[in-house]
C-alpha cells in the first residue's frame, strides 16, 4: 500500500564498542526497560526441519500476530530485528543497531524500518510514532552511556513493583532466618532488594555464577547464599534441561526425582538426552510470595541471550555474504539454527576459514581475507549460519557441581533421583579416607573416647572438604567418601587435612590419629542410595582402593589425577613417587603418585 518508512539516530557513547554492546544488544533488558510489552512465541515445526516463530500479542479483544524472524547479529558490532505482521497497522518493522569506533569512544546508529499495511499504519506513522520511539530510545541509550561510564548501578531505569508492607516484613523475617545460618555471609539483605527490585530479566533464571561475579564474591558464597534462601522461602531452585545447540533451557523441573531423562527443543527441533555434566544445570528465580513473575517474552532472540555465538546470520539459497568482524582465535562450533550437521574447528591465526552450508553438511571451507568472515548457503533454503564458541554456558551450574558441595548435601538431603534411575557425569573427583590402625587406636583409648574423636574428626574432616568446594557424600565406618567438581579442590582439600591433622592431635590431649587418603577422577553415574544421592562404577571403586595403598599421612593420587595440568600446578614444588600395585577388580597394574611428607606445615 505504501513505501516503506525509516527513521534513524546517532548516540555517541563514551566507552568503546567492547563494553556498550553487553548493554545495548541486551534486547530483552532493552525492551523491558522501554516498557514495550511482553508476548507469547509458538515455534512450529516445518517439514524441511526448520521452525516457524510466531509472536502473538493480545490486548483487549484484539490479537495481533507476527513471524519473528531470527536475527542476525555480528557480536560487538550490530544487529538487526525483524518482523512480518499477518495482521494489524504494519505489514513488517525492522530494527538496527550498528556500533563503530569513535575517538576513544564509539557511535551508535540505530534504524527502524516500518512499513505501513493499511490507513491505520499511515495514520500511526503520521502521529509522531518515530518521535516518540526516538525519544524512548535515545533516554535508555543516554543510560546506557552512564552505566559504561560507571555513573550508575543499572543499565536502565525500570518500573519496580510495589512491595506492600505485609511482603515487606515476610521478606525481612526471610532475610533474618538465612542470616541466622552460616550461609548468609551478610549478603541475604542485598538479594532481598535485588529479587524485589530488579528488571525482571534478571529473575527468570537466576545463575549463582553471574552473581558471583557481578557482585565480586566467592563462587562458593553465591551458590551457598542461594541454596540457604531456598530453604528459607526467599527463592525457588528448579533444575533445568539445557538444549546441546541452543543452550537454552527447553525443560525445568524443581525436584531431582522429576527430572525427565530427555527432552525436546522446539527451536532447535532436535530431542536431546540429559548429562549432569553438560546440560543439566541448577538456576533459581523467586517465590511467588517475594516477586511474581508473568510468563511471556520481551525478546525471542537477541545477542546477549546467547552470547556465546559470535555470528549469527541468514542467508537465502545460493547466497554469500563478507561480513566484518574480528573473531578471537580458539575453538569454534560452525553450524546452522536449523536442525542439522556441525563442524567443530581450532582457529588460531590468518584468515578465518568461509563457513559453508549445503543440503546436508556445514564445513569450513579456504581461508577468508583477515578480518572477513565469509558464509555461504549452498542449500536449496534458506539458512541461519553460526559461528559459536565451543565452551559451555559459562555462568551454567552444572548438577555435578552443585550436588558436589557440602550445603547442598546438608540443604537438600533429600534431593535425589528416582528409585532406579542414573546419570551420567562425565568427571568427578573423589577422595576417601580412612584412620590408619583404628582397631588397635579403639583398645589403647577405650571404646566411648575413640567413637568420640572419631566424630570430631568426621567433623574436622567436613571443614576441610568444604573449604575446598567439595561435599562429605557419605561415612563407611571410620572412612570418609568426598567428591569435588574441581579435582584441584579435591588435591587441595587432601593437602589440608594432612597438613591440619597434627593441630587436630593437639587439640584432643595429643590422642594421634593418622589419616590415610586416596583419590581418582573420572566419569560415573549418580544414583540414589539409601535414599541419598550417591556415585557409582569403576572411578569410585579406584579411589576407594587407592586409599587402602596409603601408609597414612600420605597422599595417593592416580596417575591420571595427578597429570591434570590444574593438580599438577598445585602440587608443584612436592615430593612425589610414580609407583603401581596390583589392585582386586583391575586387570592392570594401577599407576599411581604419591606425596610423601604431606602432613608437614603448609608454606
Amino acid at each position: 500500500m505504501s513505501m516503506p518508512r525509516r527513521r534513524s539516530w546517532v548516540w555517541h557513547f563514551e566507552r568503546p564498542p567492547a563494553e556498550i554492546w553487553p548493554i545495548m544488544a541486551d534486547t530483552a533488558r532493552f525492551n523491558e526497560a522501554a516498557a514495550l510489552p511482553k508476548h507469547d512465541i509458538e515455534e512450529i515445526p516445518q517439514a524441511d526441519g526448520a521452525v516457524l516463530y510466531l509472536g502473538r500479542l493480545k490486548r483487549g479483544p484484539f490479537t495481533l500476530v507476527w513471524r519473528e524472524k531470527p536475527v542476525n547479529w555480528i557480536d560487538g558490532q550490530w544487529f538487526e530485528h525483524c518482523r512480518e505482521f499477518r495482521n494489524g497497522p504494519f505489514k513488517s518493522l525492522c530494527a538496527t543497531f550498528a556500533l563503530a569506533p569513535e575517538g576513544t569512544g564509539c557511535r551508535g546508529t540505530y534504524t527502524l524500518t516500518v512499513e505501513p499495511a493499511n490507513l491505520l499504519g499511515l495514520a500511526i506513522l503520521a502521529g509522531g510514532f518515530f518521535r516518540n520511539a526516538g525519544r524512548n530510545f535515545g533516554r535508555l541509550a543516554a543510560q546506557a552511556n552512564q552505566f559504561a561510564a560507571g555513573m550508575r548501578a543499572e543499565p536502565f531505569d525500570h518500573a519496580v513493583p510495589p512491595v506492600g508492607p505485609e511482603s515487606a516484613q515476610r521478606v525481612d523475617a526471610m532475610v533474618a532466618a538465612i542470616e541466622a545460618t552460616p550461609n548468609g555471609h551478610r549478603l541475604a539483605r542485598r538479594l532481598a532488594d535485588h529479587l524485589l527490585q530488579a528488571q525482571e530479566v534478571d529473575l527468570w533464571q537466576i545463575r549463582p555464577l553471574k552473581l558471583a561475579r557481578d557482585w565480586r564474591i566467592e563462587t562458593r558464597t553465591a551458590i551457598e547464599l542461594c541454596l540457604q534462601a531456598v530453604t528459607n522461602g526467599l527463592l525457588e531452585l528448579h533444575w533445568d534441561l539445557l538444549c546441546p545447540r541452543c543452550r537454552v533451557p527447553k525443560a525445568s523441573v524443581v525436584a531431582l526425582d522429576q527430572l525427565p531423562t530427555g527432552a525436546h527443543c522446539s527451536s532447535c527441533n532436535i530431542d536431546y538426552e540429559r548429562d549432569f555434566s553438560r546440560n543439566v544445570e541448577a538456576s533459581f528465580r523467586p517465590t511467588a510470595a517475594v516477586r511474581p513473575i508473568v510468563g511471556g517474552q520481551y525478546c525471542l532472540f537477541g545477542p546477549m541471550s546467547t552470547p556465546h555465538i559470535k555470528v549469527h546470520v541468514t542467508l537465502d539459497p545460493g547466497q554469500s555474504r563478507d561480513l566484518a568482524a574480528d573473531l578471537a582465535a580458539g575453538d569454534c562450533r560452525l553450524r546452522t539454527l536449523e536442525p542439522g550437521p556441525e563442524q567443530l574447528i581450532t582457529w588460531e591465526s590468518g584468515g578465518f576459514p568461509e563457513v559453508i552450508a549445503d543440503d546436508d553438511r556445514v564445513f569450513a571451507g579456504p581461508p577468508a581475507p583477515p578480518g572477513v568472515v565469509r558464509v555461504s548457503n549452498r542449500s536449496r533454503r534458506s539458512l541461519t549460519l553460526i559461528v559459536e564458541e565451543r565452551a559451555w554456558v559459562r555462568d551454567a551450574l552444572t548438577a555435578d557441581r552443585i550436588t558436589a558441595l557440602q550445603a547442598f548435601r546438608d540443604l537438600f538431603a533429600s534431593e535425589a533421583l528416582r528409585a532406579g534411575d542414573d546419570v551420567g557425569i562425565g568427571e568427578i573427583a573423589l577422595l576417601f579416607t580412612d584412620l590408619k590402625g583404628s582397631t588397635a587406636f579403639y583398645e589403647r583409648v577405650g571404646d566411648a573416647k575413640a567413637y568420640r574423636l572419631v566424630r570430631e574428626h568426621f567433623a574436622f574432616l567436613g571443614a576441610r572438604v568444604r573449604e575446598h568446594n567439595g561435599a562429605i557424600v557419605k561415612t563407611i565406618g571410620d572412612a570418609v567418601m568426598a567428591a569435588f567438581a574441581d579435582p584441584a579442590d579435591a588435591v587441595r582439600a587432601a593437602l589440608a587435612i594432612q597438613q591440619k591433622v597434627a593441630e587436630f592431635n593437639a587439640g584432643h590431649g595429643g590422642e594421634a590419629i593418622v589419616i590415610k587418603l586416596g583419590l581418582h577422577k573420572g566419569p560415573c553415574i549418580a544414583v540414589t542410595l539409601n535414599e541419598r544421592l550417591d556415585y557409582f562404577g569403576s572411578t569410585v571403586n579406584l579411589a576407594a582402593r587407592l586409599q587402602t595403598q596409603s601408609m597414612g599421612g600420605d597422599i595417593v593420587l592416580s596417575r591420571v589425577l595427578a597429570e591434570d595440568p590444574a593438580v599438577a600446578a598445585v602440587l608443584q614444588g612436592r615430593t612425589l613417587r610414580d609407583e603401581a600395585a596390583t589392585i582386586k577388580g583391575f586387570e592392570r597394574p594401577v599407576l599411581f603418585r604419591r606425596v610423601t611428607g604431606a602432613t608437614q606445615a603448609a608454606t
